[in-house]
């Protein structure tokens, strides 16, 4: 268990470290760069919430599950009408690239624990993603982004997905 819980604080870190050192490189990423890294944020959460809908059978860690996909595919298809209205392009960066690679040794890691160790797993998983991202969106993609409409969708996600970070901590301390 301690080797999990160090190995998603590294995760953390390493995501953080990706998302920040952007940040800290110039002005920050472009509204085309916010755009790739908004999405693929909430790409990797949906396809995190697949894997536990997957492998899970604790009937809160599903519902938990159900709500990320369900909320980060809408916030998700949002964000592609906007840039959609925009006419802009999404640009693929360092930070989506990192957050990507992040995501697939996690997925890895958490695909070979099943039944509890699985669910405590995930779950803190998803409380530290949440606090990531949720600072990364607080200290560098909306200061950074320069569309109004972005800006917007950011801060509304920002507020979403604090609640999503809420509920993981609080689901987090039931499975232990």
């Amino acid at each position: 268990m301690n080797l999990i819980v160090k190995l998603l604080g590294a995760s953390t870190l390493l995501a953080a470290s990706a998302m920040g050192a952007q940040a800290i490189a110039g002005d920050g990423p472009s509204d085309a760069e916010i755009a790739h890294i908004a999405y693929t944020a909430g790409q990797i959460d949906i396809d995190a919430a697949k894997q536990a809908l997957a492998k899970s059978t604790d009937a809160d860690v599903r519902s938990f599950a159900e709500m990320m996909a369900r909320d980060h595919k809408a916030v998700n298809d949002k964000a592609l009408a906007l840039v959609t209205k925009l006419g802009v392009t999404p640009a693929d960066n360092g930070t989506s690239q990192a957050l990507s690679r992040q995501a697939a040794a996690t997925h890895d890691r958490l695909n070979r624990l099943d039944g509890h160790a699985f669910d405590r797993a995930y779950l803190q998983n998803e409380v530290a993603y949440h606090q990531t991202v949720n600072g990364a969106l607080k200290t560098a993609l909306i200061p950074s982004a320069d569309n109004a409409e972005l800006k917007t969708l950011l801060e509304t996600g920002l507020e979403l997905f604090g609640e999503h970070q809420v509920h993981a901590e609080q689901l987090a301390k039931q499975v232990k």
